[in-house]
């Protein structure tokens, strides 16, 4: 979600100026975990969570995870919970950074790369990995969803039957998504769109 300009580290977790999100299946099933609180940090809904990963069960275990903007956490700590091999989540909130690596300490999980830095900056970089799953769930009215796609087209940070999901403003049909990429499914929340698409 989209990023507040706050660095305030998060306090406890029933302190002021904390959410929380649950953590719908898995290893960590029905755990509910602390977020801070402000504009943009709230959780992707559990409806929608719910919803997304329906369409991710054949392909979520095992698979290589990449959330780009992950803000609460909850979609990376949903497919680590669901079985995701590994997870790289980058967000340059620095109070989102430190509060997704406590959530994990505090489910003792050692996987996850969790990096604050960027996202344009770090996908600029020829790929480290190849991930199988990406989430795209960034600020909206920023134009930073185009970018992101052919940045991970053009850095072959994709393996070739990946899976990308996205949130947007926008309708799936107007985004300028890379040729190659397939519109598997979509819904619409609220002013949000969100998407599923498959690299072909």
């Amino acid at each position: 979600m989209a990023k507040p300009t706050h660095t305030a580290r998060p306090g406890p977790a029933h302190s002021k100026g904390q959410g929380h999100l649950r953590i719908i299946a898995g290893e960590w099933r029905s755990r509910r975990l602390a977020v801070p609180e402000g504009e943009g940090l709230r959780p992707t809904p559990d409806r929608v969570r719910e919803t997304l990963f329906n369409w991710l069960a054949p392909h979520i275990e095992g698979a290589l995870v990449l959330d780009a903007f992950t803000g609460s956490g909850a979609l990376v700590l949903e497919a680590l919970s669901r079985g995701a091999e590994d997870a790289v989540a980058l967000d340059s909130n620095p109070a989102a950074i430190a509060n997704l690596k406590n959530n994990l300490e505090i489910l003792r999980c050692p996987r996850g790369q969790i990096l604050q830095t960027d996202a344009l900056r770090y996908l600029q970089n020829t790929a480290k990995h190849q991930f199988d799953v990406v989430f795209l769930d960034p600020p909206f009215h920023q134009d930073l969803l185009a970018d992101t796609c052919n940045l991970l087209e053009q850095n072959q940070w994709l393996r070739g039957q990946a899976w990308i999901y996205t949130e947007s403003e926008a309708a799936p049909s107007s985004l300028q998504m890379p040729g190659n990429w397939r519109l598997h499914r979509e819904k619409k929340t609220g002013q949000v769109h969100y998407a599923l698409w498959q690299r072909g």
